[in-house]
């Protein structure tokens, strides 16, 4: 589920529904954590989950059905070849889309990332300087 879905918890939550009858079917894996809405309330965020979405887990999890990032099937067997981890990502197909670009394009994206480092290099120092002066200023009284 996704973070800050009960009010006084702001980690992600797994919530497990165990079914004595499956003693030999497959198990459902779900990842909802990218599902929700968060709203702030008072100080507090929280995450709601609309109807739609709701009925997206409902409806997913009683027909069983595998959805791409979302949720897997997987067997007992699966399940003890991953140690008995019950962490749906770990089930999920990684994909990996690549793009074809040229050594100038290459060059032209290193600049940018090199020149990013850079600004955050000189920030990082700025603020180092900044904290180490505050803490010379601090006075036990």
């Amino acid at each position: 589920m996704p973070s800050n879905i009960f009010a006084t918890t702001g980690t992600n939550v797994s919530i497990l529904f165990l079914d004595k009858e499956n003693s030999k079917g497959d198990i459902v894996l779900m990842d909802a954590s990218k599902l929700g809405t968060t709203v702030k309330e008072d100080k507090n965020q929280k995450t709601l989950l609309s109807p739609t979405e709701e009925d997206y887990i409902i409806t997913t999890f009683n027909n069983h059905e595998a959805k791409e990032d979302f949720s897997v099937v997987v067997s007992y067997e699966d399940i003890k070849a991953k140690n008995y981890s019950l962490s749906a990502g770990q089930y999920f197909e990684v994909k990996i889309e690549y793009t074809d670009i040229t050594p100038a394009e290459f060059a032209a994206k290193m600049k940018t990332f090199e020149s990013n480092l850079e600004g955050l290099f000189a920030e990082s120092k700025a603020l180092e300087v900044e904290i180490q002066n505050n803490l010379k200023g601090l006075r036990y009284e």
